[in-house]
């Protein structure tokens, strides 16, 4: 052999070794310890990796050497990374369990006794859009919701009743704030409307029950606005409408934005034209400005503002049982102002902040008869909240808040004069625990105390969800709820302290694309409800004495898949609500919960003539009331609430908008009830009339206009 030969053969050896590959081996569970096929395993920064098999298991080789990470990906869970040193030809790496990530999209969802109108959430019932396409509506948003399951149409008094509870029970809040006198005033039997812009919104959170311990101040419900981030063009839309006008220009840029809004009604031409059920001395009318500004911040976060302010009044006369005439006049003049401003940032650590302040106030001029009323109202709120995101399964979220309240009445007349002044401490806190993405778990506390009652208390609430199916969830939601009286009966007596109600509700969620299916039961316990002797409009001794209960079900289909260019939804609620409360010595069902409620809401889009038809129709099973000639309290009840809606809106050009819309289509003659006089006549009969709505049906028309650079653009861009 060549000697040469003999000196190469040891550095051959050397170098073979030193080249030679490392097999790197294992498994890739998940953290039930079932294999994830299809994961991917590789050293960070380079080429060298695998793709786990069927069982979960992967082999592959590499030519480096020292420490190195192992990183293992897969879809839909946390990557991981591990530390592992290359100093061996084979290194087997034990079982890695990849914990699943859990995000909004393919979590389980609290649906118990929360509906939301949202184009930024997965479980939603409504959009922001159905609140100014639903017939019947009439663009406002308690109108639309008034279709959903949980809520009665109350024709004489347009507010929001849920589940039996009266309209004051429902906390109204925009971006968390809460909204003082929300409604429009109105006088007795005149229905009134939200007072805000719904194209001002970008999401709707309704509570039928259970809420978040975020909120409180509310026996049934929440209902939580959400106003726009920021606008996204530079447009202005002029509205003409056969009750009055209106004009909003919207600036908007990168950063920031700006709209400014100002609307005219007045319904005397109207009802010169349309025949009236009321006996107007002046149709209602009204104007309003409004304000709201977005602006982004250079280290990130956003900051809003939003103002309006009102003026309106309407003039009538109201007949009276057993008198001749024309009967009481009746003229109230309202103003109104409300301000808001919030700020909001997340933050790379995990927490997310918010903090905002609010002012409403409210001026009420009433003249009934020969009684002159004078109201002020003048609520504040102040709000702080923190989230943190421990991670993407345990989240924390702590707030505290401040009110102020200062009410007065006063008799002008008489120069008599009485009010409070209160003060209000809120913390509350909130958990979420995904256990999984199939269950969740939501814990929260809120405290309260108030300075003028003189009482503390803490309500502790609990939801939790679970995914049964890949389309359908059970949830179940509990807590606790407390409400200070409705503020003409503490400026009576200042010191009386909060009702309670305890809610528990169970759900059962189907959402599948384009169809949505809810089922819900429920039962609301209520104690310390106020009670008082004499009549609501001069009551005395008030005590928290009342007690009652709601219980029922509701059902709720969405179908926008089914049939083509078609959406509709369905609702039936049956509630069954007894309370002993105000000057009734009985328990009674109220004349505000009506046992069965349905509702049929249908849109269709015509393509070919640009144009959406579309119909609603609500039924009740009628309005219980006391007729003195008989014996008992709510001895009777008023015949079923129909209603047949219909609109039309038709697109001739992409920034023109034309809409008509018909209340009542068939005419029907609803009655709310009956109003009796104080005295018998001579045959020893209370003589009465009936409570009606103000006229057979209700027309509108309206001409929306955008003036905007993008030509496609128009009135519904806004939501």
């Amino acid at each position: 052999m060549n000697p040469l030969l003999l000196l190469f053969i040891p550095f051959i050896l050397l170098q073979t070794q030193a080249f030679a590959q490392a097999t790197i081996q294992g498994k890739v569970l998940d953290e039930k310890g079932f294999p994830l096929p299809g994961a991917n395993i590789l050293i960070k920064g380079s080429y060298d990796g695998a793709t786990s098999e069927n069982d979960g298991s992967y082999h592959f080789e590499t030519d480096l050497r020292g420490s190195q990470v192992l990183v293992f990906k897969f879809l839909g869970f946390k990557t991981q990374e591990i530390t592992i040193t290359l100093d061996q030809n084979s290194l087997e790496i034990q079982q890695i369990k990849l914990i699943e990530e859990i995000t909004e999209m393919n979590s389980v969802t609290i649906s118990a006794g929360t509906m939301e109108a949202s184009d930024e959430k997965k479980a939603v019932v409504l959009r922001p859009l159905d609140i100014v396409t639903t017939s019947g509506a009439m663009g406002d948003i308690v109108g639309a919701l008034q279709t959903l399951p949980g809520t009665s149409t109350v024709g004489n008094d347009g507010r929001l009743f849920v589940r039996g509870g009266d309209a004051s029970e429902v906390g109204i809040y925009i971006d968390g704030l809460r909204v003082g006198n929300a409604y429009g005033s109105s006088t007795s039997n005149v229905p009134t409307r939200t007072r805000f812009n719904p194209n001002i919104f970008k999401g709707t959170f309704f509570s039928t029950g259970g809420y978040s311990a975020e909120y409180g101040q509310a026996l049934s419900s929440t209902l939580s606005l959400n106003t726009k981030d920021q606008s996204i063009r530079t447009q202005g839309d002029l509205s003409l409408m056969s009750v009055g006008g209106g004009y909003a220009q919207t600036f908007a840029n990168d950063t920031q934005s700006i709209s400014l809004t100002a609307n005219y009604f007045d319904l005397k031409p109207y009802q010169k034209l349309i025949k009236q059920d009321f006996d107007w001395e002046r149709a209602p009318y009204g104007w309003d400005v409004e304000l709201s500004a977005q602006q982004k911040l250079k280290k990130g976060g956003l900051v809003k503002v939003l103002a309006r302010t009102e003026a309106g009044g309407m003039k009538l006369w109201q007949p009276q049982p057993g008198a001749d005439g024309r009967g009481m006049f009746v003229n109230l003049h309202n103003k109104y102002s409300y301000a808001q401003t919030n700020w909001r940032n997340s933050y790379e650590n995990g927490w997310s902040l918010f903090g905002g302040i609010s002012v409403s106030s409210n001026e009420d001029d009433l003249v009934i008869g020969s009684t002159s009323i004078e109201r002020n109202n003048l609520l504040s709120h102040t709000k702080f909240t923190a989230i943190k995101y421990f991670s993407d399964r345990i989240s924390m979220k702590v707030g505290m808040e401040y009110l102020t309240h200062n009410y007065s009445e006063k008799l002008k007349t008489e120069n008599q004069q009485r009010s409070f002044e209160e003060n209000e401490k809120y913390l509350f806190t909130e958990w979420d625990w995904y256990l999984s993405k199939k269950l969740v778990l939501r814990g929260g506390l809120r405290a309260g105390n108030s300075k003028l009652a003189n009482e503390s208390w803490i309500d502790a609430r609990v939801s939790l969800a679970y995914q049964v199916s890949e389309y359908g969830q059970v949830s179940i939601a509990s807590g606790q709820f407390h409400q200070l009286p409705i503020e003409n009966f503490r400026a009576i007596d200042p010191t009386i302290g909060n009702s309670k109600s305890k809610h528990l509700i169970v759900n059962y969620l189907y959402q599948k694309e384009g169809v949505i299916f809810r089922a819900e039961t429920f039962y609301k316990n209520y104690d310390h409800l106020i009670r008082f002797e004499g009549s609501p409009t001069n009551p005395t001794r008030l005590r928290n004495a009342g007690a009652g209960y709601a219980r029922g079900i509701d059902f709720f289909l969405r179908d926008r898949k089914s049939i083509k260019n078609t959406d509709y939804w369905i609702s039936y609620s049956f509630v069954d609500s007894k309370r002993s409360y105000n000057q009734y010595e009985t328990e009674v069902q109220p004349d505000f919960a009506p046992k069965h409620n349905f509702s049929l809401v249908v849109k269709h889009f015509i393509q070919a003539f640009n144009s959406q038809l579309g119909a609603t129709f609500s039924f009740n099973d009628g309005y219980t009331y006391t007729d003195p000639n008989e014996s008992g309290e709510m001895n009777s009840k008023t015949k079923s609430f129909e209603n047949l809606s219909f609109s039309w809106s038709y697109l001739p050009k992409p920034n023109l908008i034309i809409h008509f819309a018909v209340q009542n289509v068939l005419g029907r003659d609803n009655l709310f009830g009956f109003s009796y006089a104080d005295n018998p006549n001579e045959q020893g009969v209370f003589e009465s009339l009936p409570t009606v709505q103000s006229a057979p049906r209700f027309l509108f028309l309206g001409i929306f206009l955008t003036l905007s650079k993008d030509k496609t653009a128009n009135n519904l861009n806004n939501l």
